[in-house]
Parts: structure tokens; sequence; C-alpha cells
């Protein structure tokens, strides 16, 4: 791959992840910009980076930064991604794009305006088994998609005493466990069909109505400790949405961060009129294709069973399982070979703005949905 430069925003949980695959690729780090210097100092230091940013004015007026991959709190996506692309640089977004849709569609144009490409960070698309899930759907191998349901749940904020930026609307927005969990299962799946989404029934729930906050800094996914202070939350907790994809086929998703035991499980179901497909996170190398006059398949994620198209996005042969970081590594992949390609008039296969515009959309008629106890069409 021919060598460009990237910068990374904010280096917790996800930012980590981003730079493993970066680093896998072989993608150069131009540098780095933490929440504060001393983060930043931490982070050059620990994980072994040239160089970190004193402020995003410095990282974008890096001439050798190609790219920029914003993995900060939500609050701060649109105006990094913003003075990102004013300064000529594409960018790499984690979800959401933004906190509403205003911002999200003055991203596109600003992105169309400059010639530059934007993408949002809908990994999940990348594990290979979700790729062939997506070409047998597309190759009518499960006839028409009439029924699409399944789930997102886990456990990591059960407790009162468990605390993320999350649960912050001015940080997080308004909703929480849809916008963090439920918009990758919306992409997913949306994506996988060909179907996009015209209708939602939502219900929502806080059930944990007061935590702790702490008066120190938690990571994502890391136990709080310490003093802390009652916090009362608004963002949801749960939420069961009924879907109306076009074509009519109908469908449900059930999204939780309060589901002890179930620490990052998403789980569809695809029912065609031919046949079916299911896939869970949690045994991600195992795709079960559903029959009705003959036996069930499992299909072990294996390059050489897998589909023409979708065998390059497994990098590792039969018997070798992929996970988690792989999809970053796969969704870069993807990306940055668009990048050096440089004819950004053809069609984008990553999840770009439009993309990450469409979720928070969503988003939008799904918090109308639930507070006005009826169904409603996106924007």
């Amino acid at each position: 791959m021919p060598t460009t430069g990237a910068a990374i925003i904010g280096l917790g949980f996800v930012g980590k992840a981003h730079l493993e695959a970066l680093r896998r690729l072989g993608i150069p780090l131009r540098g780095i910009l933490g929440s504060s210097p001393e983060r930043t100092r931490e982070a050059v230091r620990e994980l072994k980076i040239e160089r970190g940013y004193s402020s995003l004015d410095e990282l974008t007026s890096d001439s050798s930064v190609t790219a920029v991959h914003i993995c900060t709190p939500n609050h701060l996506h649109h105006d990094q991604a913003n003075a990102a692309m004013e300064a000529g640089k594409h960018v790499m977004c984690e979800k959401p794009l933004a906190m509403e849709t205003r911002q999200s569609q003055s991203l596109i144009d600003l992105a169309r305006k400059r010639n530059l490409v934007g993408a949002v960070t809908y990994n999940l698309r990348y594990y290979p088994l979700c790729q062939e899930a997506h070409a047998i759907v597309q190759r009518g191998v499960i006839g028409e998609p009439r029924l699409v349901h399944g789930s997102f749940l886990q456990d990591w904020l059960l407790y009162p005493s468990d605390w993320n930026w999350r649960l912050q609307p001015e940080l997080g927005g308004e909703l929480r466990a849809v916008a963090d969990i439920g918009t990758h299962w919306l992409d997913l799946l949306t994506w996988i069909t060909g179907r996009k989404i015209v209708e939602v029934c939502a219900d929502l729930a806080t059930v944990v109505p007061v935590r702790k906050r702490p008066c120190g800094r938690v990571e994502t996914f890391q136990a709080s400790a310490g003093e802390s202070d009652d916090f009362k939350i608004t963002t949801d907790d749960y939420a069961s949405i009924l879907l109306h994809f076009d074509g009519s086929a109908r469908g449900v998703v059930t999204v939780s961060q309060i589901s002890a035991g179930r620490k990052t499980r998403l789980w569809f179901e695809v029912d065609g009129s031919e046949g079916s497909l299911a896939w869970n996170s949690e045994s991600p190398n195992t795709l079960w294709i559903g029959h009705r006059r003959e036996p069930n398949q499992e299909l072990i994620k294996d390059p050489s069973l897998m589909s023409p198209e979708t065998r390059g996005y497994a990098a590792y042969p039969g018997g070798h399982p992929e996970g988690y970081p792989d999809t970053f590594v796969q969704l870069f992949k993807d990306f940055y070979a668009y990048l050096d390609a440089g004819d950004f008039s053809k069609p984008r296969t990553f999840p770009n703005f439009e993309t990450g515009h469409e979720e928070m959309q969503l988003c939008e008629a799904i918090a109308q949905s639930s507070k006005e106890r009826r169904w409603v069409k996106p924007a």
C-alpha cells in the first residue's frame, strides 16, 4: 500500500484500536492528540508514538497528515471533523458522526465542497462472516428478506456504580444505548439486507435512574473507584424498536447495556422467503444458514469456503479465529485503498458520512417515537 500519513485524536479504548489497526496495515502514524497535554505525553511515551500534538491547530497544520481519525467523545466529533476537512484532511470518525442531523448534514456538504472523503467507523460490518452474510443475501440465496430481528446486549452499565462519560447527555447525546450500540446493529442489518428502515416504533427506558458519578476520570469499560456523587440519568439503558424496512420486510431489535453476562453480544437473524441467516458476535466465526427442505448449515469462517467477493476480508486461513480488532483492519484497508486510488467519484463500499447521517436520522426518529408513543418515519 502506498505511503500515506494518519493522525489520531483521542487515545482511549477505541483510539488504541485505531492505532493497532493502522500499525498492522503499515499506515504511517504522524502523531496523536490527547484530551490534555498530560494525556498526550503519557500516550506518546506508553505507546511509543513519534509525535504528540499540542493542539488541534497544530495537528491540522501538519502537511504530512492525509487523514485524521477522530476517537473522542461524541460532542467533539463535528467540530474536529470540520476543522480537519477545512485543513484539507480526509476523516475517519467514530460514531455517531455528530450530535444532531444539522451537524451531520453540514459535514456531508463540506466534504463534497472540498472533494474529501469522510468515513464513519461502523466496523462491525467487517467481521468476515458479516461480509459473507451480505453476499449471500445480495445473491438471493435466502430469497426475499421478510423478517429482520435480533439484539445488541451488554452489561458494563448494569450497576448504579458503573460510570462512563456517555451517561452525560451534553457529552454523549440524548440517546445513549441506541446511539452507542444500537446504531451498529441498525447499520449492519440495513447493509446486509440492502434495505433502508422507513419507519420505527420505539420503547426506551432509563432502568437505572440514579448513578454514582466518580470524582475522577474513568476509562471506557473500566470500573470506577473512589469518591462519587449522585447523578440523575436521563438517557436510555434499554430500547426495543419495531422496524419497517422498504420492500415490506418487518423487524425488531432490543438494545441493552444492563444485561448481566452479556459483554458485547450482537445477534441477528434474517428470515427470507427461501432460507435464513443468523450470527452473533460472541461466536463470530460461525454463520448459521437455515433451510426448510434440507439440513441446516453452520459455515465456519474459512476464506476457501467463502464467496469470491468476501474471502479477502478473512485475513487468516480456516481454523484461525478472527474478531473485533480485525474489523478495524479490514475497514481501514478499504478506506485507505480508496484514498490511494484517488478517484473520489467512485462508489464507496465503506460506511461514509452519508451512512452516519442516516443513522442520526434514525436516532432522532427513535427518540421522537418513544416520546410520542407512535410510529415515526425518519426525516
